[in-house]
């Protein structure tokens, strides 16, 4: 079983959320990301979301954006995200799920591309810019391989485009909380229970809400009636801003995670896989 799966029936046999921390690969340098994904798990995470650095991704604001640059920057490439993922793959078996551009993909070929994510041990990828109505050949070809390609939903999305998503889900379905871009935001918008109660309805596939979950209030709100908390920015900046203060990476992010795992577990114990 494909461990996105595993992770999500435990989750909701316990009546848990999942909680879904976003790294950027290789920022500040790939054996931190790898230290922090290895201790994610025992901090409280249910599955990771690694970002393949790209240099004009279409989805992510600035903080997300300026971490690929920084990664970027110091060389990393898809061939080092791959490497990451294989070093950590032995020692966890903590869902891993690639945020990553079709540009990126369509480069290698998705055959390529999805035999490499398999062999590093990678459970399926969210690729923001590849539509549903455009996935049919790869998805058939991630099925094959038991990967899982994750479709993304949004306010604006039409109920034709969300039939067809969620005919197409495998492993989760991505919410994506506010119109716009990543980043942090005071307060998530007011139809947000509504949507994903709508959503919720129309398929046994697990929901998971991203973009704008920032604080252990958002992560707790959004816990109440989704399957599964993702939250990215706000992670990365604390990344960050303890590499800029010579403070210690892992530590800076595992305290965090392991905040809004609690959060998202409603005060109770965080899971630990």
């Amino acid at each position: 079983m494909n461990h996105i799966d595993r992770a999500f029936q435990e989750l909701r046999a316990e009546g848990h959320a999942a909680f879904i921390p976003f790294l950027t690969a290789g920022d500040p340098d790939p054996d931190t990301t790898a230290r922090i994904v290895l201790a994610a798990g025992e901090a409280g995470a249910d599955v990771v979301e690694l970002g393949f650095p790209f240099s004009d991704p279409i989805a992510d604001g600035p903080t997300i954006q300026n971490s690929y640059t920084r990664a970027l920057a110091r060389g990393q490439r898809s061939e080092d995200v791959f490497r990451l993922v294989e070093s950590v793959r032995p020692q966890s078996e903590i869902p891993i799920v690639a945020m990553i551009s079709y540009s990126l993909v369509f480069r290698m070929g998705f055959d390529r591309f999805l035999d490499r994510a398999c062999r590093a041990g990678l459970d399926g990828a969210t690729i923001p810019d590849l539509p549903v109505e455009e996935m049919g050949r790869m998805r058939a070809a991630a099925e094959e391989r038991g990967f899982h390609l994750i479709c993304f939903a949004t306010p604006a999305t039409t109920p034709a485009r969300r039939s067809m998503i969620v005919s197409a889900a495998a492993g989760f379905i991505y919410y994506i909380a506010v119109r716009g871009i990543t980043g942090e935001r005071e307060a998530l918008p007011q139809d947000l229970v509504q949507n994903i109660r709508a959503l919720k309805a129309l398929t046994e596939a697990p929901v998971a809400v991203g973009f704008g979950i920032s604080k252990p209030a958002h992560a707790r709100a959004v816990a109440q009636v989704a399957d599964g908390v993702i939250v990215g920015s706000a992670l990365v900046r604390r990344i960050h801003e303890a590499s800029e203060q010579g403070e210690d990476r892992v530590n800076a992010a595992v305290g965090f995670i392991r905040e809004m795992a609690r959060a998202v577990k409603g005060g109770r114990p965080a899971h630990k896989r």
